[in-house]
């Protein structure tokens, strides 16, 4: 982190630290104010001290010496964001990502005084001092080393050095597809009930890769030794129902290849047992055979006369296992699959012709066709499989420890955050996370700092009538953290993608969260935020609905029509709604509601809106009502 190109943030005690010989004196020398700083390192060799910068500006360099001497060129000072959250923050401009124009944008990324620090991905259950860092530290930005940094961050990063004229410092800590709990530290987070549980748990876990992995895989057969002892098809270890002997005349038949849920058992899910007897052949006997079964989801384990020839524990990977030849004897044979479906669709699936047995001179019998099958366990009776959380990001405070604490307390301006699809379908309770991490980040820095986020854009098939919507509610969530000072959002649904959870246009991204540091943290006089909710009011058979935020005016952003609104009455049905400006409000009605008590707007996960303010910054979806929503009580 402290490397060549790195960038302080200005007019502060910026905090520098490191590692030195034991009890030796060390000695920071700044350039910009030839000042020598020297402070004792500590019995482990710990130092760390501030340094007082000035206003932006540079090169500059820093020179460190515990008789060592270690000299920091290409220092500059300015203005430091921290920028973190999920796959949407750490989307680059090229690689995956693939923004609009992405080819002009990295052609066009020339800013040396832009500088870029792309923390690594790394987990782990205890804090950490040590930060992974990408390509060695501190990047000037450039189209080589921009290409693969997280494209909002970028944009955001830009249109502050444009507008602010000064070097602008990005430090890009995020990972795709991550829930907003495992950026938490364990001490805040055990304060929600939803999650002490778990923070205790990994608190428990092995701090190296190689303890978790070993204690993963004793959790894995304690667990399957308990599923063993609730599964009917075995009996004292013993796979009874795969043997030969046991008749399979009140079993059921199913076609195979194909889903179980497509024939007959749509809600099950969990352990089903499959057979078929067939002839072996007089010439196949003592030879090798090879079992192909096509692909089984989820997981499995495969019999041969009731001797297991193989199993597999990835889910929809192709089957195929070797029959020895001492099971091989001609006349009747029996093969049994017993199936683990573990959600979703399940069973032996794919194409008929994948489905057979066959000698090692390829000979081959066909078994597709009829099955017989029989029902062991439903999945709500088998406890719950451990997950492995060797490398994995998805667990409470484990990216915090890694990817946050080393940073702490590196001096910075703000933060920008990008998540929230991986908690949508848990969005009352992000309703309290989300400001609970925000809360616990300044905490850990003492500094409230401004924190600044997306809210989720459009996604999935676009609306064509009322609805119910987790990512509604998750924005709902979203818009009640502003309520949290020193807070500010973008409005992302009028720029997504119903196709891609991943919108390409990030350069509105990034101008929409620039708008609000400039105006909220810079001081810049413009408007930065959309339209936003105030209060309601009944008039009659219509509901009028006041804005904040309504700079220039409020208007539709296509057509002449105010698309999205929906009201209800005393039934709670909601119907398409009929909305007039009048002046910094909206009148909202509908032939169908005589008696209307509640209006929503936008409230789909890709809802049909267009009202925005003069500035051309949309409306954020909101709802005057507090029924109780889909996600209200989920907690995992």
């Amino acid at each position: 982190m402290f490397s060549d190109n790195m960038i302080l943030q200005q007019k502060t005690d910026a905090p520098i630290w490191g590692k030195a010989s034991p009890n030796n004196k060390v000695k920071v020398l700044t350039s910009w104010d030839n000042k020598e700083y020297t402070v004792k390192a500590s019995a482990d060799g710990s130092w760390s001290l501030k340094m007082q910068t000035p206003s932006a500006g540079g090169p500059f360099s820093i020179s460190v010496s515990d008789g060592k001497a270690v000299k920091l060129n290409n220092v500059l000072i300015g203005e430091i964001w921290i920028c973190s959250g999920q796959s949407n923050m750490e989307m680059p401009l090229e690689g995956w990502g693939m923004v609009d124009n992405h080819a002009q944008e990295v052609q066009a990324a020339n800013y040396p005084n832009i500088r870029l620090l792309q923390v690594g991905h790394v987990t782990s259950p205890v804090a950490l001092s040590t930060l992974k860092v990408e390509g060695g530290g501190w990047q000037v930005c450039s189209p080589k080393t921009v290409t693969n940094f997280s494209a909002a961050a970028y944009f955001f990063g830009r249109n502050l050095h444009q507008n602010l004229n000064v070097p602008i410092g990005l430090i890009n800590t995020s990972w795709g597809g991550t829930i907003a709990e495992t950026w938490a530290s364990g001490e805040t987070l055990e304060a929600m009930p939803d999650f002490k549980d778990a923070v205790a748990q990994i608190r428990k876990m092995p701090e190296t890769a190689e303890g978790q992995e070993k204690l993963y895989q004793e959790k894995i057969e304690d667990w399957k030794n308990r599923v063993l002892s609730k599964d009917p098809g075995f009996n004292n270890n013993v796979p009874v129902w795969a043997l030969p002997s046991t008749k399979d005349d009140s079993w059921k038949s199913m076609k195979v290849p194909g889903f179980i849920q497509d024939q007959g058992l749509e809600k099950f899910n969990g352990i089903i047992w499959f057979r078929k007897t067939l002839t072996i052949p007089s010439e196949w006997e003592g030879k090798e055979l090879i079992l192909n079964l096509g692909g089984i989801d989820d997981m499995d384990i495969t019999y041969f006369n009731g001797v297991e020839i193989g199993h597999n524990e990835n889910w929809m990977v192709g089957r195929s296992y070797k029959i020895p030849v001492k099971l091989v004897k001609k006349g009747e044979s029996v093969i049994t699959v017993r199936i683990f479906d573990t959600g979703g669709k399940g069973g032996i699936y794919g194409d008929a012709k994948n489905v057979n047995i066959q000698s090692d001179a390829k000979d081959q019998v066909d078994l597709s066709g009829y099955w017989k099958y029989k029902e062991a366990l439903n999945l709500y009776d088998i406890p719950a499989m451990p997950q492995n959380s060797t490398g994995q990001p998805n667990y409470p405070t484990l990216l915090f420890n890694a990817m946050i604490n080393p940073l702490i307390p590196y001096a910075f301006r703000g933060a920008i955050w990008y998540q929230g699809e991986s908690n949508a379908g848990r969005a009352y309770q992000y309703r309290e996370l989300f400001p609970l991490m925000i809360k616990d980040w300044r905490k850990q820095w003492n500094n409230e700092f401004p924190f600044y986020f997306v809210q989720l854009a459009n996604f999935m098939k676009l609306q064509t009538e009322p609805e119910e919507s987790s990512w509604a509610e998750l924005r709902e969530a979203q818009s009640m953290t502003l309520n949290l000072k020193n807070t500010g959002m973008a409005v992302t649904t009028d720029i997504g993608n119903a196709n891609d959870i991943h919108p390409k246009n990030k350069q509105e991204v990034g101008r929409r969260l620039a708008l609000a540091a400039r105006a909220q943290t810079y001081g810049e006089k413009i408007e930065y935020s959309g339209p936003e909710y105030l209060s309601y009011c009944m008039e009659g058979n219509k509901i009028r609905i006041t804005f904040k935020h309504t700079e220039g005016g409020l208007k539709a952003s296509s057509g002449t029509k105010i698309e999205g609104f929906t009201i209800a009455g005393l039934d709670h049905k909601f119907y398409w709604a009929e909305a007039v400006i009048d002046g910094n409000d909206t009148l909202v009605s509908s032939p169908n509601v005589a008696y209307p008590i509640a209006v929503r707007y936008g409230w789909a996960n890709n809802p049909l809106n267009n009202l925005q303010n003069g500035t051309g910054l949309p409306t954020s979806p909101f709802r005057t009502d507090d029924w109780q929503g889909m996600t209200y009580g989920v907690i995992r």
